[in-house]
């Protein structure tokens, strides 16, 4: 009863902002302390929500990850979209990955 399939649809496209999306983004952080809070601090500071982190090591880099996000909102709206440029510059790398239209929530 608490198994919940996810489905993708992958595109080329940019969705235009709806008011009820989500931004999915990969990033890395320098291999210091404190590295992934202030990697992040842009959105707390913003208000916006991150409704999802996963890390995962790379690939022949002892102890160093990248972490992959979903946050709430849309890459053009008036948060987001200056919260990720403030981010890209802690960073090691970037990638955002696509803003789409959240589903409905499962209860």
């Amino acid at each position: 009863p608490n198994n919940i399939t996810r489905f993708l649809i992958l595109g080329k496209g940019e969705n235009k902002p709806t008011g009820k999306d989500k931004t999915s983004i990969l990033f890395g952080t320098p291999h210091v302390p404190g590295a992934l809070h202030q990697t992040l601090a842009p959105f707390a500071r913003a208000g916006i929500n991150l409704l999802r982190i996963e890390s995962y090591p790379i690939r022949d880099r002892v102890w160093e990850y990248q972490f992959f996000a979903d946050l709430d909102g849309h890459r053009d709206d008036r948060k987001v979209g200056p919260s990720l440029r403030k981010m890209e510059r802690k960073a090691s790398f970037l990638k955002i990955l696509g803003s789409y239209p959240r589903g409905e929530e499962m209860r």
